[in-house]
């Protein structure tokens, strides 16, 4: 049973609400100069130019009109777009100490828990001890060579299913990276088709490509709405990220399980 809203209850909302407009007014009198990027409304930023599907299109038409480095910003908040790999190289390998860290998705990140993967995960002590870990085991090409053995079969594979059924390119391709991915770090040996493992892996990566599109999520545009239950009209997004936590959680429990069995074994 749903229950009755108060008036108490939307006065919060509300006074969020304020509390949020205050704060892009604010936010955008005192932010410095910011690249070029197409001109957006009060308040809501460039909330109406964010592309909804292919976003890279967009980004690409923007980085020929604005320069390599080009800006949107949206409900107050500013993303930063680079359109060249020299210049992504620059800032994120040669400055990596200044812009190492990640943007807080909260959809992504904190509703459906992919910040404990180390693509979302904050920059902390926690990220370069995950780096450090997979630079011992695979970051370098005397330690990858120990899994040349698993990269050639796997290819094998590959060049059977494909002859067996070309029209399926993309999807051999992706089971093959799973595959492999799979067999190094959980010692596990993918089957041909309809594999358990990498079916949850697929579809747990396929929701995430959902989850980090730019201005998909308002609860990543206004993070307060993160708190609101999921029974509060509009709070759709909160029990998708409770669906789509379970199926995060089963795409890593499963291989880990099986790897404990087998020790038992």
């Amino acid at each position: 049973m749903v229950p009755e809203y108060d008036i108490s209850t939307i006065g919060v909302f509300c006074s969020f609400l304020a509390l949020f407009i205050f704060g892009c007014i604010l936010y955008q009198r005192g932010h410095g100069t910011l690249p070029p990027g197409p001109k957006g409304y009060p308040l809501i930023g460039n909330l109406l130019d964010m592309p909804t599907r292919q976003e890279w299109v967009t980004f690409g038409e923007w980085g020929e009109r604005y320069g390599k480095i080009c800006s949107i910003t949206v409900l107050g908040r500013t993303t930063v777009i680079l359109n060249s790999a020299k210049t992504a190289k620059e800032i994120l390998e040669k400055k990596s100490s200044m812009y190492s860290d990640r943007p807080v998705m909260q959809m992504a990140g904190n509703l459906v828990g992919w910040r404990n993967g180390l693509s979302l995960m904050p920059y902390g002590d926690r990220v370069r001890l995950h780096r450090r870990l997979i630079h011992g085991s695979i970051g370098s090409k005397a330690s990858i060579q120990e899994f040349s053995f698993v990269e050639q079969a796997e290819t094998h594979r590959f060049l059977r299913r494909v002859l067996a059924n070309p029209a399926y390119l993309a999807q051999q391709v992706r089971h093959t990276a799973g595959a492999i991915v799979t067999r190094i770090a959980y010692g596990y040996e993918a089957k041909e088709n309809n594999d358990p493992f990498l079916e949850v892996a697929e579809k747990a990566l396929s929701q995430l490509s959902d989850l980090i599109r730019p201005g998909h999520y308002m609860v990543d545009v206004l993070p307060m709405l993160r708190h609101i239950p999921a029974w509060f009209p509009g709070a759709g997004f909160k029990r998708k990220a409770k669906d789509w936590a379970a199926t995060l959680v089963e795409a890593v429990d499963r291989p880990f399980n099986f790897v404990k069995h087998e020790l038992v074994k």
